[in-house]
């Protein structure tokens, strides 16, 4: 597959999706939200960045670097425990799921769409669905001891999760007159994702990095290096927001 292939098609994906001239963008820092802050910022579009979690957490300090360095601005949202505790329980009862890892997500787009809203924006950009279509996941590391057949079928069921999880963020943000969008789970791009070959994307069963030739499109755009090769941390890990949900159980 040629790299410039992949370029065009996120950037397409970002275009088709994100019309709007200014938006917020999910932003930890990492590969797949710098990805998209970049794609936006080249395609001319205000962006504002939008980092959630608690004080201390990854996610707030690694973020800050990263956008500074984009040149991008950025809002942080510093999280509480007494309010998280009020704030999770209300989501709890809007989504209705018993699903931690969707609960814990919803959360923080609980959070972001709330502070889309503050900053005068109506649309919020994700960049869900990498991981589902690099093979991002630890779990592709076991799958791929079992052949290709195996990485697909897991494929189609992260992604098919995946797209429970967005209807369940929208319910979430539809409280905030708030739309979040993801061009990277977009039908189109999620089609030619799948056609890249698996060795472009996991090495081996000790692949710890994975998601390789993502990465190299993000090098290959502007991200730094920092997040472009930065190991996988989850949006609840990164920002503790899985650490103060288990207390609340």
């Amino acid at each position: 597959m040629q790299l410039q292939g992949l370029k065009d098609a996120l950037y397409d994906a970002v275009r088709q999706a994100l019309p709007e001239k200014q938006l917020a963008v999910a932003f930890s820092g990492g590969v797949d939200s710098t990805l998209l802050a970049v794609i936006c910022r080249d395609i001319g579009k205000d962006v504002t960045l939008v980092t959630v979690g608690f004080p201390g957490s990854h996610d707030i300090s690694f973020s800050g670097q990263v956008a500074q360095k984009l040149g991008i601005k950025q809002t942080m949202v510093e999280l509480d425990e007494r309010n998280f505790q009020r704030d999770l329980a209300h989501v709890r009862k809007t989504v209705t799921c018993g699903n931690t890892s969707h609960v814990e997500n919803c959360i923080a787009y609980y959070y972001i769409a709330q502070v889309t809203r503050k900053n005068g924006l109506s649309v919020a950009a994700s960049a869900n669905g990498c991981d589902e279509l690099f093979c991002g996941y630890n779990g592709y590391r076991a799958a791929y001891e079992k052949g290709h057949d195996a990485i697909m079928d897991l494929m189609e069921a992260k992604i098919a999760n995946e797209l429970v999880l967005v209807q369940e963020i929208s319910a979430v943000a539809a409280e905030f007159s708030v739309e979040v969008r993801q061009p990277f789970l977009s039908a189109k791009f999620a089609e030619y994702a799948k056609k890249i070959p698996v060795g472009q994307k996991i090495t081996g069963p000790d692949d710890m990095m994975r998601k390789h030739v993502l990465r190299k499109a993000a090098l290959s755009i502007g991200v730094p290096e920092e997040s472009a090769l930065k190991p996988k941390k989850a949006l609840q890990y990164g920002s503790l927001i899985h650490k103060n949900y288990k207390k609340s159980r």
